[in-house]
């Protein structure tokens, strides 16, 4: 059992009041060791970063397993609540999932707001969503978040007790609440299902005779940077997490004999993501699912990366299957020195290896994507040869 606490610039008293400060908080278990911790601790920094915020402490606990009522244990608690009056910080973020019984229990111990890891994902998706498919998408997503949690928001109208005349107000405001919201859920999935299929309807008219590629992987892998680099777009490109969240398809040149292709940029992938958000965003997603190629862009340089690799290779698993050519590639390869370059192409002598400023590797890239064309076409051409055989055998024996 221990608990270790970052350093702040609190008690020199010295810190940036021009954003929101908050503490992050760990919880190390039988199956999750310390090592893993402060990994997830890390990358929960970044979203605070990407949600505007700025972490101005984090604690960390080792126990056996999880406290039921409050994650952490009462003892840990009041540290929390000592730790956020030190540094100034009025939320606390959960690198781990909360109950609503739990949040409401922490809520009143440490006298600050409390938030999970998919509440804070939700609110960087919202601050991200610019198109309405993406809008309704967060949306959805939000709500179903919130219905179980609406309970937090009414305590203050709450009646103790039991028996008659012990319905409050806020049990009312409550059901009333609830009932709004599950009202609001239903018509905004109503309205996704009709943009999607409206969305699907056209890109089937558009498509033609086109070759799709699809970019995933894990978020800030330099997807974007890597769409702006092959087709000279000028999609935005933030070293932040989530920097895009709608599907965005621009031109791709691989070969004067190629004919048409796509590239597709689209959400990033990370760990622990909300199951429910992974629903809402199916419909973008569905680009990666209806690619001819998927291009698994990695971090070479991220040191989580073989964690990352296997987080998008499962979520690509789930949504692609065995539908779609895959190719993994390597991108920031200007950040490796010969060494780690060397140990890269060794451990993954079928992948590619590219950075997305300096172009290098583009090439190689362009040849691979290219020889992919030509088995589709040739795969088509065949089909249809096929089916003209079958017409004019139709014909003949019609005579």
């Amino acid at each position: 059992m221990g608990v270790a606490i970052a350093q702040t610039d609190a008690a020199r008293g010295r810190y940036d009041t021009s954003r929101e400060r908050v503490v992050t908080v760990g919880v190390s278990t039988r199956e999750q060791d310390p090592k893993t911790t402060a990994q997830h601790l890390d990358e929960l920094a970044r979203l605070v970063e990407s949600a505007g915020a700025v972490v101005a402490g984090t604690l960390v606990q080792n126990r056996d397993k999880f406290d039921p009522a409050t994650l952490l244990g009462q003892g840990k608690v009041k540290e929390l609540a000592l730790l956020c009056q030190e540094c100034g910080a009025s939320k606390i973020v959960f690198d781990d999932d909360l109950s609503p019984g739990q949040a409401k229990r922490l809520e009143e111990l440490t006298e600050c707001f409390i938030l999970d890891r998919s509440g804070l994902i939700l609110d960087i998706f919202a601050r991200q969503a610019r198109t309405r498919e993406a809008k309704l998408q967060v949306e959805i997503a939000q709500l179903e978040y919130l219905i179980p949690r609406l309970t937090r928001m009414w305590t203050h109208l709450e009646r103790q007790g039991g028996g008659v005349g012990t319905l409050g107000p806020g049990e009312t405001q409550l059901e009333t609440d609830r009932r709004m919201a599950r009202t609001r859920l239903a018509k905004l999935r109503r309205e996704l299902d009709n943009l999607d299929t409206s969305r699907t309807e056209q890109g089937k008219r558009r498509r033609g005779d086109v070759f799709c590629v699809a970019l995933a992987g894990y978020t800030n892998a330099g997807k974007s940077t890597l769409l702006n680099s092959l087709t000279k777009a000028k999609v935005l490109a933030q070293d932040r997490l989530f920097s895009t969240l709608d599907a965005t398809t621009r031109r791709l040149w691989v070969g004067d004999n190629t004919g048409e292709c796509t590239l597709s940029d689209t959400v990033g992938f990370i760990r622990k993501l909300p199951h429910h958000l992974v629903a809402s965003f199916r419909s973008t997603l569905r680009v990666v699912a209806e690619a001819d190629l998927v291009l698994h862009l990695v971090d070479a340089s991220d040191s989580f990366r073989d964690e990352e690799m296997r987080i998008a290779s499962d979520l690509l698993q789930e949504l692609v299957g065995t539908t779609a050519a895959r190719l993994v590639v390597f991108n920031k390869l200007d950040r490796l020195d010969t060494p780690d370059r060397d140990a890269l192409r060794a451990h993954f002598p079928h992948a590619l290896a590219v950075s997305a400023t300096s172009r290098e590797g583009f090439e190689e890239l362009r040849t691979a994507i290219r020889s992919q064309v030509e088995a589709w076409r040739e795969t088509r051409r065949s089909k249809a040869d096929r089916e003209l055989d079958l017409a004019v055998e139709e014909l003949e024996l019609r005579e």
